[in-house]
């Protein structure tokens, strides 16, 4: 095990301390954040739509009339149909931060014409009652604008920032003189690199259409999107993803943040298609996305500590650990891991390292079976806050199924047997440690 720890804190750690500080993972992982908190208030919006009460439709309908469920989508569509757009501006503005030369606000809206410039302004139209598809012009996909949009978004965001910033840091700017309010001062030092960078993204629009792939969107789904979607889709990528954030957290590095710059737009994308699906009435095509993550395989956070939390409360004997439980019970409540990871400490524990990565696994592979198989429902794309409490956000993230809920008791349970045996040797070893240092106190002479 130690030499396990050193070739973890010596092989690993490095590479991934490097990962975690690469400013472009940074920006896509901090950017991507611009999105979530639309996504959430869109799904409130979406769970009021669709609330799974008896009578509940007709009651609404009697109200607000026969359309009340089309108008309360009208925040959803709002606010997930344009998730490339906002992720477009947060990673351009995140890493223009990061350079600390271009004006960030500057660099975002720069970032985001550049995008807009890489979507054909056409789509197809078929007139009710009509077999016919029409070709309408004038007109911004708003498929592409969600989450179908969201990899050329990222790349084109990392792109348009970089040649703007090249082109601000050489001094190519138009610079006003003394007196001129800030705020026009930076609109026209923008022109020139804005003008360059803009053009350029053009030119890449205007040779790509020259490929069989037709446009930018295209080439990038295909190149990017594909292994990407293979890595974070599929059940061997999940199992692999949910391996390296635990071993991560297990030297003291943030897992969850440094893999997510990799996973976050592909469980987004998944997310966004069972959400349209789910308005549709159709079957759900995804079972991992990023509830799947964060509300059946981490419940109490990563590792999945809620349990190991509960058998603190059950049956610790140890006073270290039974404090630890009153203090970080209501965080893993709440899936924060941070009190757990630090204070039991799971961090380069030799006593927690295999429960710590194996239950991850084990609740990937159970619940994705049990989603596969119809036992339990999937998650409808509701986007949930992460800090959503077990069994209730099972209910609410698979729209109103307690088969969701009832998949996080079990997974909860299966936490708590992993944990155990783990769980008694290291709080056996604490208690003896603690009434040693009672019977050196009991026998120590009195001042």
């Amino acid at each position: 095990m130690n030499k396990f720890y050193a070739f973890l804190e010596n092989r690993l750690a490095p590479v991934a301390a490097k990962l975690s500080a690469q400013r472009h993972l940074a920006s896509v992982r901090d950017g991507i954040m611009l999105a979530m908190p639309f996504l959430i208030i869109g799904s409130v919006f979406m769970i009021i739509q669709y609330l799974p009460i008896p009578g509940y439709e007709d009651f609404m309908a009697n109200i607000f009339g026969a359309q009340w469920q089309v108008k309360l989508g009208y925040p959803v569509e709002a606010s997930y149909n344009i998730m490339a757009i906002l992720a477009c501006f947060g990673v351009a503005y995140r890493l223009a931060e990061k350079y600390k030369t271009a004006d960030p606000l500057m660099s975002g809206a720069v970032a985001l014409v550049s995008f807009i410039l890489t979507i054909p302004q056409i789509t197809s139209f078929t007139p009710e009652g009509s077999k016919t598809a029409y070709d309408v012009g004038g007109v911004i996909p708003t498929i592409l604008t969600g989450s179908q949009g969201l990899f050329v978004a990222i790349v084109i965001a990392l792109l348009a920032t970089e040649i703007f910033r090249i082109i601000f840091e050489k001094n190519w700017v138009i610079k006003m003189p003394a007196g001129v309010p800030e705020a026009v001062g930076k609109s026209f030092m923008a022109l020139i690199p804005g003008f360059i960078t803009i053009t350029t993204i053009w030119i890449l629009r205007l040779l790509i259409e020259l490929t069989p792939f037709s446009s930018i969107n295209e080439i990038i789904s295909t190149v990017i999107g594909i292994p990407m979607h293979y890595i974070g889709s599929t059940l061997p990528g999940m199992i692999v993803t949910v391996i390296i954030i635990a071993l991560l957290w297990s030297i003291g590095l943030h897992g969850d943040a440094i893999i997510g710059a990799f996973t976050n737009p592909v469980w987004l994308a998944n997310m966004d298609a069972n959400r349209a699906a789910f308005q549709a009435g159709k079957e759900l095509p995804n079972i991992i996305t990023q509830q799947f993550y964060e509300l059946w395989i981490v419940p109490g956070g990563t590792g999945a500590l809620l349990g190991l939390v509960i058998l603190l409360f059950w049956r610790a004997k140890s006073k270290q650990m039974k404090q630890l439980a009153k203090i970080s019970g209501p965080a893993s409540v709440f899936n924060i891991s941070e009190p757990m990871v630090f204070g039991v400490p799971i961090v380069l524990n030799p006593y927690f390292i295999i429960p710590f990565v194996l239950t991850p696994v084990i609740l990937v592979i159970v619940t994705y079976f049990g989603m596969d198989s119809g036992l339990v429902a999937k998650p409808a794309g509701i986007a949930l806050p992460w800090t959503t409490p077990p069994i209730i956000s099972g209910f609410l993230a698979t729209g109103g199924k307690i088969s969701g809920s009832i998949m996080q008791i079990i997974n909860i349970l299966i936490a708590m047997l992993i944990y155990w045996p783990f769980f008694k040797v290291w709080d056996a070893q604490k208690y003896k440690e603690e009434q040693v240092l009672i019977h050196e106190e009991v026998g120590s002479p009195e001042k």
